[in-house]
């Protein structure tokens, strides 16, 4: 490919909009639709970046937020970018930092929907205004100021594949008036990093974030504003309702206003049941925590659905997690193992767990990739 990003449609559906593609990018190919999994701190929790080498897995999310705390991207840069710090040699993708300062101001929508909000961090954010938004962090309490130009800057040190600008992310219970200007804004800020991102492109794609939360006429307006601008593919973010028939209603409406030649990204949905709707709406990529904090709480993935490693049924069960596996874990160790690490606390036991949860993520989109290329679904 001459350009260092370039995404290429391999089948197009006939029965649905989902599509089999693959994502070109200095560190290697993306091929979709694909599962991210998230490494919050440039590390994937209890699988270090040699393990994840060997699994089917080729996009990986950092969080930006996260590593200018901690350890602060002067020193990634200093050690040559994020591939370089934790040695990985495949694609990575990096958000804008904004998504994690005001989740922390507002939490999630399920806290909103139970009055709870995040008291700890009432005073996360200081002050928001058209510059950017200055906000607490929550090592030390200081003051961090991120606009769409420190966001772009940050992530231009840690050298990700694919980098994401800076958007403001309201509270679910907010009037249309409010979200509108605060999509408005969002949109400012993203021009801003575009711009900023241009002066020195590194080999980096940059995707949009549509905002609109789940309000059609305002997602309609962001991909076409978003759209007429020269990002290299989109996510979708914002809220996106407080159910799974929400997001999908959300994003039916979306999808015949986004451009069929670049990427789509899901940002933050993984949970299983959402995948097969999620791909055949027309998503490529999707992100999230969800596998991984699953297999640290002992829930194993399987073909007939998760299953609690610390049920009594696998005390003395001397076969693999799932019969048929070609994991790490089940092609040397029994559940009974498994349930015996649990049980004792042991921690090899969060990262075979997760060994096994990564496999059957990296399987599960090759079989949806399949099913696409034979017109299943």
């Amino acid at each position: 490919m001459d350009k260092p990003f370039n995404f290429e449609i391999i089948h197009q559906s006939k029965k649905s909009r989902a599509r089999v593609g693959r994502i070109h990018t200095p560190h290697g190919i993306i091929d979709t639709p694909a599962f991210v999994a998230v490494g919050t701190n440039a590390a994937i929790k209890a699988v270090d970046s040699k393990v994840l080498d060997d699994l089917d897995l080729q996009l990986m999310f950092c969080n930006t937020y996260h590593l200018m705390i901690q350890p602060g991207t002067s020193c990634i840069r200093q050690a040559g970018g994020l591939h370089s710090f934790m040695n990985r040699t495949k694609p990575i993708i990096t958000d804008s930092g904004g998504f994690q300062v005001f989740s922390l101001a507002y939490g999630s929508v399920y806290d909103e929907l139970k009055s709870r909000g995040t008291k700890k961090y009432d005073n996360a954010i200081i002050r928001t205004n058209e510059e950017g938004v200055l906000f607490r962090s929550y090592r030390d309490g200081s003051p961090i100021m991120l606009t769409p130009e420190s966001s772009v800057i940050a992530q231009k040190d840690l050298g990700a594949d694919i980098i994401i600008p800076l958007d403001e992310l309201p509270p679910y219970h907010i009037d249309h008036d409010a979200l509108k200007k605060s999509l408005e804004r969002t949109h400012r800020w993203e021009e801003r990093s575009l711009a900023e991102h241009q002066r020195n492109p590194q080999q980096q794609a940059m995707y949009a974030v549509i905002h609109g939360g789940i309000a059609p006429d305002l997602r309609k307006q962001s991909a076409a504003y978003l759209t007429a601008l020269p990002f290299d593919g989109f996510a979708i973010g914002g809220s996106l309702g407080k159910e799974h028939q929400q997001m999908y209603s959300m994003l039916f409406g979306l999808m015949p206003h986004m451009p069929d030649h670049a990427p789509r990204h899901l940002l933050g949905i993984g949970d299983l049941k959402t995948i097969e709707p999620i791909i055949t709406l027309g998503i490529d990529t999707f992100d999230s925590s969800y596998p991984t904090r699953c297999a640290r709480h002992g829930l194993i993935f399987t073909h007939t659905g998760p299953h609690k490693i610390t049920q009594a049924v696998n005390k003395e069960r001397l076969t693999p997690l799932e019969p048929g596996c070609t994991c790490y874990t089940c092609t040397h160790y029994t559940a009974a193992y498994l349930h015996h690490l649990f049980k004792a606390h042991e921690l090899a036991g969060y990262t075979l767990a997760t060994i096994h949860n990564l496999h059957f993520m990296g399987q599960l989109t090759q079989k949806y990739r399949d099913l696409i290329l034979q017109e299943v679904i």
